[in-house]
């Protein structure tokens, strides 16, 4: 039975209450409560029955209400009428809309092939449907360029399921069996919350909280110890604690022998590591890294657990395959409570034929790496070039690498770009047509979260605010203007779940026995384990080719990458000038919420925190307007002086909208479209810069 939705309780007098998901790009996939009178939504908070969510939202999605009725939402179709940019706009038609993109693409169908025509999207919604079907079906039947959507942790998706075979990840609640936690490169406090509560209760347990990270961050600033390393030097100072660990016999040689297939060449490649030079490269000092690979080393449970943002500098893969060495050199994998505790996205694989047809369709003509999109708008992609681009989920003008670059590539006469947004952002400004999307109370979605082991069901609390349409109905109102006529691409969005839902179950254990009744009807589904394998590799099989922990991976060979984790240093931070870190937002998800008034009011105007030594050295005090700048570009920024940042480093809020930033230019105008040592992924921060007073 398909439910529309499921109200907990409904009378005419009472608002009724229906079960959703958080969308947004964080590991809490929080599970939300709509209440809803005369057809609006009149209060959202987080379910006080899910156990992770346990009642409250972040800061970021408590307001969602102001964002769903805001008067800024763009809610009918919009055709450009002045110069790209220039935010001239007429009314139009949905039909008129999509028989405009439908003629136009055709034509470009005809003459240079469907390849010219590129979708660009991201995580604006992590959802199966709204997300995942949709980033597939349409194009895969219309033979486009497919995009590789690398922007986020494509380099750990290579380096982790590498090592370990998977990314399987603990449930949160985990961490209180731990005695010590590592936090490397990690802030939840700001990109987590819901994990703070409980790494508090494990620390007034006696779990003592190491964060390794080059800024005193909100999560830092409450830890027992904290190691303010160098940017990009994560690896050496992996690779350091091994020595010590190797150096003083502290590694769990055992395990190793049984489980760990290359430790004794990863001996010696830590040999390479001793603590002075370690502590050379990295900032900190060499008894500092002593101490804490004895206490890793000699405390069980012990969990380490990193984020993104250490991926995202050109040696970012090797980085995190240094990191996922270090639980196995102690024999942590598989203890309750230690390990890695990266993602738990690996545990559910959804079928790939039920999500994109391939099967069904030509084959992807090419893979346009979503980092170089402005050099591939602007001549890096031919035969054929890119005449057409579709935008949805993303706000790559704002978020993604060398915007500057993007917006020239976006001014192109001869692009035709089409928008497909809830508001009128930086991207949609360049478009040639405009479409209004919902937001997740006016659409159904199933979310698979990375943070935690429950599947989220999302119903639709309202109908659609003008004349909105989702990501996956206006994909099936292309199809149906473009002729298609495949009954997969006109299913509604809950014959799609049920689909991808039956296909999937197979030959994935963890989906036993949930079905899209219990789904829609619970809400929230925690995913199947047994006592055998609730602890990630608690078999101690790890699903490689050797059946152990790859240390020494020879697969990284056909990445180019040298099959045992090292420390290579990134060329640009060898330069003069700063490392500039654009650090998450408190306050938005990369780019959303970022233009709404209640939240921009509390993240403040953009800044940039330096060390008063930078600062004495330029002639900044605190509250200077200054200009940050290097060839790719330059921005204004306010500065604040801090030590939470080591000289030689500047941070930076990412996601500020360039068109509510000073000169119409934000903090990614600086960044680099290079690629990452793995899986093509983003160095957003491997990004030099120098600061002059304005």
């Amino acid at each position: 039975m398909l439910h529309p939705q499921t109200p907990t309780r409904s009378t005419h007098m009472t608002p009724t209450q229906i079960r959703g998901a958080c969308p947004h790009d964080c590991p809490d996939t929080c599970a939300l409560l709509t209440e809803v009178h005369a057809g609006r939504a009149v209060a959202l908070r987080g379910d006080p029955a899910h156990p992770i969510t346990q009642g409250w939202l972040c800061a970021k999605v408590r307001p969602y209400l102001e964002r769903v009725y805001s008067t800024e939402r763009v809610l009918h179709p919009l055709r450009r009428v002045g110069p790209k940019g220039g935010d001239q706009w007429e009314r139009i038609s949905w039909e008129a809309a999509l028989a405009e993109i439908a003629e136009r693409w055709q034509t470009i169908i005809a003459t240079h092939g469907a390849a010219a025509i590129l979708p660009y999207s991201y995580s604006g919604t992590l959802g199966l449907v709204q997300m995942g079907v949709v980033d597939e079906r349409l194009w895969n039947r219309m033979g486009a360029s497919g995009l590789d959507r690398t922007i986020c942790c494509s380099a750990s998706h290579v380096a982790v399921p590498a090592t370990l075979g998977a990314r399987h990840g603990p449930d949160p609640r985990d961490v209180l069996k731990s005695k010590l936690i590592i936090l490397w490169g990690n802030n939840p406090a700001t990109s987590g919350p819901h994990f703070m509560p409980l790494l508090r209760e494990a620390q007034r347990q006696g779990c003592y909280v190491v964060v390794v990270d080059p800024r005193r961050s909100l999560t830092a600033q409450h830890a027992d110890l904290f190691l303010q390393i160098r940017p990009a030097t994560d690896a050496a100072l992996a690779l350091g604690l091994m020595h010590v660990i190797f150096a003083e016999g502290l590694q769990d040689q055992a395990w190793l022998e049984a489980h760990a297939h290359g430790w004794r060449e990863l001996q010696e490649r830590a040999a390479l590591y001793p603590p002075e030079r370690v502590a050379h490269l990295t900032g900190l000092d060499a008894e500092v890294i002593v101490a804490l690979a004895r206490r890793y080393a000699t405390t069980k449970p012990a969990m380490l657990k990193f984020a993104d943002g250490i991926q995202r500098h050109t040696n970012g893969g090797q980085t995190v395959r240094a990191l996922c060495c270090l639980p196995a050199v102690v024999g942590q994998y598989g203890v309750p409570g230690g390990g890695l505790n990266y993602s738990t996205s690996g545990y559910i694989k959804w079928d790939s034929a039920a999500v994109g047809h391939t099967h069904e369709c030509p084959p992807s003509p090419r893979i346009i790496n979503m980092n170089r999109l402005g050099a591939a708008l602007m001549g890096e992609v031919t035969d054929p070039p890119i005449m057409s681009l579709y935008v949805y989920g993303a706000n790559p003008v704002a978020s993604a690498p060398n915007a500057g670059l993007i917006v020239r590539g976006l001014g192109r006469e001869d692009l035709f770009t089409v928008v497909h947004e809830q508001f009128m952002s930086d991207t949609a400004r360049y478009a040639d047509i405009v479409l209004p999307a919902t937001t997740q109370l006016e659409q159904v979605d199933l979310h698979r979260p990375y943070g935690h082991r429950h599947l989220q069901y999302n119903h639709a609390a309202l109908a659609p605010l003008g004349e909105a349409r989702s990501n996956w109905d206006t994909m099936r109102a292309l199809a149906q203007t473009l002729g298609y006529t495949e009954p997969w691409l006109h299913a509604s969005a809950e014959e799609v779940i049920a689909e991808i839902l039956e296909a999937s179950r197979p030959h994935n254990p963890q989906l036993t026995d949930i079905t899209l009744d219990q789904l829609q009807r619970e809400g929230t589904v925690p995913l199947h384990f047994t006592e055998e394998n609730f602890t990630p590799f608690g078999d101690l099989h790890f699903p490689t080719p050797s059946g152990k922990v790859e240390l020494l991976c020879a697969a990284m060979l056909e990445h180019g990458v040298d099959p045992l984790p090292d420390y290579v240093p990134v060329a640009e931070l060898a330069g003069p000038g700063l490392t500039l870190i654009s650090a998450g937002a408190h306050h938005f998800v990369s780019s959303t919420f970022a233009n709404q008034p209640s939240l921009r009011k509390k993240q403040g105007e953009p800044r940039i925190e330096l060390n008063p030594q930078d600062a004495a050295a330029r002639g900044i005090s605190d509250g200077d307007l200054v200009r940050i700048v290097n060839a790719r570009g330059d921005c204004l920024l306010r500065a604040q002086i801090s030590v939470d940042v080591p000289p030689g480093v500047a941070v930076t809020a990412k996601g500020y909208w360039a068109s509510n930033s000073p000169e119409g230019r934000n903090i990614n105008w600086t960044t680099s479209d290079d690629l990452a040592d793995l899986g093509g992924g983003a160095v957003f921060h491997s990004n030099q810069v120098e600061v002059v007073r304005t």
